[in-house]
């Protein structure tokens, strides 16, 4: 009779045990499993090789702009574009470290390429009939400010602004104050030289904002017309501290 009991005791547990199957387990080390990031490096190296392309009007949310420009350069020469490359490329790889989907605009940063337009940068975290939508997307920027003193990263997010981005502007918002964050964790900053001072800003005029259906900001991660930031932003060290300061506003905003 006892040993019936037993068996009896062991069919229920198993059967009230849930299948080994439905238990999800998100290891440690991947944190950011299943998460889709897309990554925007700023400009391209050779945009100012083929200015008819860049200066062809494209779609930006309700009216056209250039298709793309040729971004700010450090006193010493030290392309925009080279820096946001450069940058995308560390953090995409610490966010696949972490287990996310990162998606990078552009493949390359060469004197013979040119782009992708602001349109296409716009809609590059949209979902479409092959994928799903992005969990955010990061346009990495640094700025080219002649005034005195201007030093400093601000984040830009889109406006509640309908159709375009009224739907994404609170998320958006939410991802702004993030990526700040975690380029505070890292000793930068907030721009001296922006209105509101605080190191967010509101701007409607971006197509790379006003085309996205997932939370997006822009970054201007510094302004390379200062001395001081083109140190940091030329150094390997200076650049690797820029890309936890983004890794770490992205995890702020995905937990």
């Amino acid at each position: 009779m006892l040993r019936r009991a037993a068996v009896v005791l062991l069919l229920g547990c198993l059967l009230c045990a849930p299948p080994a199957s439905s238990v999800v387990e998100v290891p440690a080390s991947t944190p950011l499993a299943g998460r889709v990031v897309v990554i925007d490096p700023g400009h391209q190296l050779g945009n100012h090789n083929f200015p008819r392309r860049i200066r062809r009007p494209v779609p930006a949310g309700g009216f056209t702009k250039p298709c793309n420009t040729t971004g700010t350069a450090t006193d010493g020469g030290y392309p925009e574009a080279t820096f946001a490359w450069q940058v995308s490329r560390l953090v995409a790889a610490r966010l696949r470290e972490l287990g996310a989907t990162v998606r990078l605009t552009r493949q390359s940063n060469r004197q013979d390429r040119w782009g992708p337009c602001v349109d296409e940068r716009g809609r590059a975290g949209n979902a479409t009939s092959s994928r799903p939508a992005a969990d955010l997307k990061l346009s990495v920027h640094a700025d080219g400010s002649y005034a005195a003193g201007a030093r400093g990263f601000h984040v830009i997010a889109p406006p509640d602004r309908a159709p375009w981005t009224a739907d994404i502007h609170r998320p958006s918002m939410r991802l702004a104050t993030s990526v700040k964050a975690g380029l505070l964790s890292q000793r930068f900053g907030v721009a001296t030289y922006t209105a509101g001072g605080d190191g967010i800003d509101v701007r409607s005029d971006l197509g790379t904002l006003n085309l996205s259906d997932v939370p997006t900001v822009m970054v201007e991660l510094g302004n390379m017309r200062s001395a001081s930031e083109a140190r940091v932003m030329t150094s390997p060290s200076g650049r690797a501290r820029y890309a936890r300061g983004l890794v770490s506003g992205v995890r702020r905003f995905l937990d």
